[in-house]
């Protein structure tokens, strides 16, 4: 006698990504005190500081600012309107994702701060689209005028702000928090137990 059905197939196992890294590294007590005391300083400076333009970091930010515009531009008029702050956010995360890659807890953490600092500087432009006061290069069209006026929220210009802030100065803090934790061995070290 013959089934009427063929039989059902065995279900596919299910794939999963497994990433083989190695294990994090404690970092040594002097990279970790210095990168607390750089990520400590760039949040007071982000805090504290009027214009808010920190040189040389944000001669680089800037640089990758324009150049997120030509390379999200090659994916046409949107993304180039897009491609300034996806390309001050690009940097920043690849850095961050490449220390993480390599297990570098103190190269993660100031990465992930440079992060958080650059989510600023957008801030602040996002925060300056209606008035359109800040010095833009070359005298170009202002980003953040286009981008929320494409979505008719040229309005909530400062509410954008306010949450960018918001997820800048988490970032820095949350990244000095990390170090603090994976380094906390390095720590006990340093005060002699």
């Amino acid at each position: 006698m013959v089934a009427p059905y063929p039989p059902e197939p065995e279900p596919a196992p299910r794939r999963r990504l497994v990433l083989d890294l190695e294990p994090w590294t404690t970092p040594g007590r002097a990279a970790l005190i210095a990168g607390l005391i750089a990520i400590g300083l760039l949040g007071l400076w982000m805090a504290l500081d009027g214009d808010g333009y920190l040189r040389p970091l944000d001669d680089a930010n800037l640089a990758f600012h324009e150049a997120g515009h030509m390379f999200y531009g090659l994916f046409g008029a949107g993304p180039a309107l897009y491609g300034g702050t996806l390309g001050q956010l690009t940097f920043p995360a690849l850095a961050a994702a490449s220390f993480w890659w390599r297990r570098d807890a103190v190269g993660a953490a100031v990465a992930v701060a440079w992060l958080g600092q650059n989510f600023l500087n957008i801030a602040r432009y996002a925060d300056d689209a209606r008035a359109q006061a800040l010095p833009l290069v070359g005298g170009g069209e202002h980003d953040w005028f286009h981008i929320l006026g494409r979505w008719h929220a040229l309005d909530a210009d400062h509410a954008v702000a306010a949450t960018f802030r918001a997820v800048a100065f988490g970032l820095v803090v949350a990244a000095a928090a990390w170090l603090a934790w994976r380094g906390r061995a390095a720590l006990r070290g340093a005060a002699g137990t």
